[in-house]
């Protein structure tokens, strides 16, 4: 058995580059159909200040994605590293997507950008909207095969379990790539990205606006942000409520953490908007709950019962002692293949051989387990509920103040006096950061309430180490903690320089301040 501390270790050190990452991946899914929309605009009209619009903005969106390609790229590599054996274990199917993500997405993506940046006396205004768009469609792509990867380890589909090669093996790729927790997944996190763009592009021209600098080139942005902002908004909630759905038709587990829904409630359960969730006594010490909504999201019914942690951690237990059986069969296999009592024996029982891995955390021998083995793993299957019940309740509290701002900054656009009000302005600057805090909590939910699987349901997490030492571990750690913060040090710096200096770092004469950043 691995050390817990080993796990521990593996896994902070992949959500560490992984939430490093996401800090810069929302904003190029965002950015780029920003530019498309602008640079459309200018096709149109013909007008040079959307070029410049889409020049500038393009010159924000190329720094951020040059450092997120440089975080993304590390991860791939952690996979064969860190997790050595979940790479084997399911990598028939995982590598998959990821595979096509690199040949097809990436590779259009990069190849686009290039010519986006280096392409604009090159080529005809329509060919430059082509290579801009297919830009946008390629990053899209690089989100969608990410997310089916995902979505597969959210919800195990179109795979199964070979007692011959000891390894989850595909058997149907369409079943991968239409599993509904990955389209659900792909669709809200890419909207999410465009709510991050579009606050960006928002809260920028706002800053313009109450210096009173570059006035109508702020307008211009700021009404293309609100309009696109509060449609991506919009999109994000009820795309929210498809992926609750889905959570609640493929892991139940973590739709009951997420409410800390402890008893089986009477159809259609209650949503609790506010809870003091008691972990050691299985309650609520207290809650408010507002009636029949948490029924209506999670099974689309009147009638349908959502399983309370209780009962869910009893029909765990079953499929524990269940899945020991099919454990002790297939070693049984693993020594004699052609024995066909064990065969049958397994094939029965196989669905819940991942709940008998389980006990690996505690034993090495399927026969030292005892019932108070038994009951810490049922306990391990279910994730701890305050930090799912909070970060939950923060995200979907973030989700309905951007769309209170974009529908202000919408409907002030619409009247056309959005810059004279300070407050509205004001807000807009504020609000940035809070598309990143909204990404990185919802990251945290799904993966985080995932445990303690890293396939739900299939493989579980202390299994799927590298049988690395910890020292090592404490060491790369350290390293990607550093050269992170060095890389986001570099990023803000920039994208804090440039977008200080605004349109007038194009140097074309028509902004404000050029003549001071030419000799700056």
């Amino acid at each position: 058995m691995l050390s817990e501390q080993l796990v521990d270790l593996s896994r902070l050190q992949f959500a560490v580059t992984a939430m490093y990452h996401f800090l810069f991946v929302p904003l190029t899914i965002g950015m780029t159909w920003i530019l498309v929309i602008m640079e459309s605009v200018y096709l149109m009209t013909g007008k040079t200040i959307y070029q410049d619009m889409t020049r500038f903005w393009g010159k924000l969106f190329g720094i951020n994605f040059a450092l997120g390609v440089t975080t993304g790229i590390t991860m791939e590599f952690q996979f064969g590293t860190n997790w050595a054996y979940y790479s084997h274990y399911v990598g028939d199917v995982f590598g998959a997507p990821l595979a096509i993500e690199g040949l097809m997405a990436f590779f259009l993506e990069s190849t686009f950008i290039g010519l986006f940046f280096f392409g604009w006396d090159r080529l005809s205004r329509k060919q430059h909207l082509l290579v801009t768009l297919l830009m946008a469609i390629g990053t899209n792509l690089s989100a969608l095969w990410i997310l089916i990867a995902n979505g597969w380890m959210q919800n195990p589909v179109g795979a199964e379990f070979s007692y011959v090669t000891m390894r989850m093996e595909m058997v149907d790729f369409w079943a991968v790539l239409f599993n509904p927790d990955a389209q659900a997944k792909f669709v809200h996190t890419v909207s999410a990205g465009y709510v991050t763009g579009a606050m960006f592009v928002l809260s920028i021209s706002a800053f313009y606006l109450l210096r009173g600098r570059d006035v109508e080139f702020a307008k211009k942005s700021f009404r293309i942000a609100a309009a696109f902002g509060f449609a991506s908004i919009c999109s994000v909630i009820v795309l929210g409520d498809e992926s609750g759905y889905t959570v609640g038709e493929a892991q139940q587990t973590k739709l009951a953490a997420m409410e800390a829904m402890w008893e089986t409630e009477p159809a259609p359960a209650g949503f609790n908007v506010i809870a003091l969730p008691n972990e050691a006594e299985m309650k609520n010490d207290f809650a408010i709950e507002i009636p029949w909504v948490m029924g209506i999201i999670g099974t689309r019914s009147l009638d349908k019962q959502i399983p309370g942690i209780k009962e869910i951690r009893e029909k765990n237990r079953e499929r524990i002692i269940n899945g020991r059986l099919a454990a002790i069969a297939l070693d049984a296999l693993r020594k004699n293949p052609d024995n066909a009592q064990m065969k049958a024996e397994f094939e029965a029982r196989k669905s819940d051989l991942g709940f008998g891995l389980l006990l690996k955390k505690y034993v090495t021998d399927y026969a030292q387990v005892t019932p108070a083995i038994i009951d810490r793993a049922v306990a391990d299957t279910v994730p701890r509920v305050a930090p799912m019940f909070w970060s939950f309740r923060l995200m979907v509290g973030f989700g309905f103040l951007m769309l209170a701002l974009f529908g202000a900054a919408l409907w002030s656009s619409v009247k056309g006096d959005f810059a004279d009000k300070t407050g509205l302005l004001r807000w807009s600057l504020w609000m940035l950061p809070v598309p990143w805090l909204s990404c990185e909590l919802g990251w945290f939910v799904a993966e985080y309430g995932r445990q303690p699987w890293t396939i739900y349901g299939v493989l579980p997490t202390h299994l799927s180490v590298s049988t690395l030492s910890v020292g090592n571990l404490y060491g790369s750690l350290a390293g990607f903690v550093g050269f992170y913060t060095v890389l986001l040090i570099v990023e803000m710096y920039l994208m804090t320089r440039f977008a200080r200096q605004g349109p007038g770092s194009l140097g074309t004469g028509r902004y404000d301040n050029e003549a001071q950043h030419a000799h700056a």
